[in-house]
């Protein structure tokens, strides 16, 4: 594969295309699990929150109206990222958006010495957790895309619309 001036082998780019296939899955599967649940909100997480964005999840879970458009905007655009991501179609800036929002989620809640929250992680982390390490995957697949080679990306090149 050929991107701006790098040679990656075979063996690479499927490598990268399967941790974009893996992670866009995911994101589609979390964002239409939240919403086909009836009356799911991300109230519970926001009000969890204790870390850096402790003050702006308290502030958006005080507000019904913006609280209904982060639940709109968090389940619409984990589906967009993930489809996105799967069919390697503007999968650079949903890379991008992907490790943005994951870490969003991750400077709510945070693995950190002293804080607790009141439902139990699913495993034993110490400030790095799956949610850190998929955002910074996310950052590696916006460093090294694929879709212009391996995706939708890959015909959109091919009639002049990139």
């Amino acid at each position: 594969m050929k991107e701006k001036g790098n040679v990656f082998s075979k063996t690479q780019t499927v490598s990268l295309v399967i941790l974009r296939v893996l992670i866009g899955w995911h994101l589609l599967y979390e964002g239409i699990t939240k919403l086909l649940l009836p009356n799911w909100s991300s109230a519970g997480f926001l009000s969890e929150s204790q870390w850096v964005m402790s003050g702006i999840a308290k502030w958006i879970v005080s507000h019904d109206l913006v609280l209904s458009i982060v639940d709109i905007v968090n389940m619409w655009g984990l589906i967009a990222i993930g489809v996105s991501l799967i069919l390697g179609l503007f999968s650079k800036p949903a890379s991008l958006a992907g490790a943005f929002l994951l870490f969003v989620y991750f400077l709510n809640n945070a693995p950190i010495i002293g804080i607790e929250y009141s439902v139990p992680s699913e495993g034993n982390y110490l400030i790095i957790n799956k949610t850190l390490i998929e955002s910074a995957a996310l950052f590696v697949l916006y460093l090294f895309p694929t879709s212009c080679n391996v995706g939708l990306d890959f015909y959109l090149k091919r009639v002049s619309i990139f």
